[in-house]
């Protein structure tokens, strides 16, 4: 498949695609060939209008897309994203990895994506509202909570999954799950906001334990992270609170390095700051980072070149945020974990540099299988609202844990089968192990209900 037009799902298939091929999968089991071209062409797109209100009494017209990739196992399940840059290439790359990442988690749930190219940043209360209830309007009557459950993304909080969920209940006059990372009071789940974070780092906690021999763990290690929204900062606190030094946040304008380590006060007000939209930049003249606590600013730069001596490093912005030649420093630098807290953060280019060295104990973790944890928790807030019931904090993370323990296990037997270096020194592809172990379980699903035949 070749589609110039189309470079982010491109890559997103490449990946799948090369995975599958450089493995014993299709010579074993020939029949699995059948199934790419099918799975690789979403199941129905839909575009729609949107056209709202501004503060000025103005119309404004945005473009809304819901891509449902493949509900071989369950309902279309995918965020959505409110950013400019939305568009149907990067909806479909987001869709088709959704389909195998909730594949890993163990949960009946499909792939799926949408969004729309509408900027919430300087937007009033009142815009968003109005642009939710506008958006939802014309994604009412495709979505339900056995047919398409989306969640947040970037750009889509709890603010607007508030307002979403608020239209729904009016437009269908039905109370039902049919959005995730609701608040508490009304069908939230406990942990759903530091379910990736915290999920990211049960899988590195794993990834450690396995190349260690049981040797070694985060306590001690000097840990990279980008990103400072719910992903990095969760992340970032479960890495200190099993001891290790978290060296580096960032976000879009530039990174914060501290060679001491950052703090949790200081992560608690860079999260305060991101709720008002603030950049790093803005915020890092508060008490919480001057005098021992201070950290160097980096205009424009992201993290990976510069924090020095680093073990583990776990992007945590966006897509394709690590260069090649930022994996060729990282490696330089020491580092041996890469685990991807964002959606396809590596570059092609990058995830080569990984892989060629593993057999110097470099690991790298793919998004699908690394941070499935967010989505896991979204299906553990479908199965409580199904219910009608909340479990506790300690319930929801112990059930994380072992999502995310599971999925590493999957990950690395399903590397070992279906590895072409029978007797290689080295550590197994977790990028081939992730996309072969996923592919397998959709894969299956297709062929029993005729999908596939």
């Amino acid at each position: 498949m070749v589609l110039p037009h189309e470079p982010e799902f491109q890559q997103a298939y490449n990946e799948l695609v090369h995975a599958l091929e450089d493995s014993t999968l299709f010579t074993e089991q020939p029949k699995y060939k059948k199934v790419i071209p099918v799975v690789s062409v979403p199941e129905r797109i839909i575009q729609f209008r949107v056209s709202w209100e501004n503060d000025k009494g103005e119309i404004e017209v945005n473009n809304g897309f819901r891509v449902q990739f493949n509900s071989a196992l369950g309902p279309f399940k995918g965020g959505l994203r409110f950013h400019p840059s939305v568009n149907l290439s990067i909806l479909k790359f987001l869709g088709f990895e959704q389909i195998f990442k909730n594949a890993l988690t163990g949960l009946s749930m499909g792939g799926g994506k949408g969004g729309c190219d509408f900027n919430p940043k300087g937007r009033s209360d009142s815009e968003i509202r109005r642009f939710c209830v506008a958006f939802m309007r014309q994604l009412a009557r495709y979505i339900g909570a056995d047919t398409d459950v989306p969640a947040g993304d970037i750009g889509v909080g709890g603010r607007e999954i508030g307002y979403l969920f608020g239209a729904y209940k009016q437009m269908q006059n039905n109370w039902s799950g049919i959005l995730t990372g609701k608040g508490l009071t009304w069908g939230g789940s406990l942990i759903r906001p530091e379910a990736t974070g915290y999920g990211v780092v049960y899988y590195v906690e794993k990834m450690i334990e396995k190349a260690t021999n049981g040797k070694e763990s985060f306590k001690g290690k000097r840990v990279a992270i980008s990103g400072s929204g719910n992903v990095a900062q969760y992340a970032a606190l479960k890495v200190i609170e099993l001891g290790g030094t978290v060296v580096s946040l960032s976000d879009s304008k530039g990174s914060i390095i501290s060679q001491t380590g950052i703090t949790p006060e200081q992560i608690a007000e860079i999260a305060d700051a991101k709720v008002k939209h603030q950049s790093l930049e803005q915020i890092i003249s508060a008490s919480a980072f001057s005098g021992a606590n201070s950290v160097e600013y980096l205009a424009g730069v992201r993290p990976w070149a510069k924090v020095g001596q680093v073990d583990i490093a776990l992007p945590s912005a966006t897509q394709n945020e690590v260069s090649g030649d930022e994996a060729k420093a990282l490696v330089e630098a020491g580092c041996k974990f890469i685990a991807e807290g964002s959606n396809m953060g590596s570059t092609k280019e990058a995830i080569d540099v990984f892989e060629a060295n593993r057999s110097n104990d470099v690991w790298y973790a793919p998004g699908k299988a690394a941070n499935c944890g967010g989505v896991a928790v979204s299906g553990l807030e479908m199965a409580q609202n199904s219910q009608r019931v909340q479990w506790t904090s300690e319930e929801v993370d112990a059930k994380l844990k072992n999502i995310m323990y599971t999925c590493f296990e999957n990950c690395y037997a399903t590397a070992v089968k279906y590895s072409t270096e029978k007797n290689a020194e080295g550590l197994p592809s977790l990028l081939k192990g992730a996309n072969i172990a996923g592919f397998i379980k959709v894969a299956d699903a297709m062929f029993d209900q005729g999908d596939v035949f």
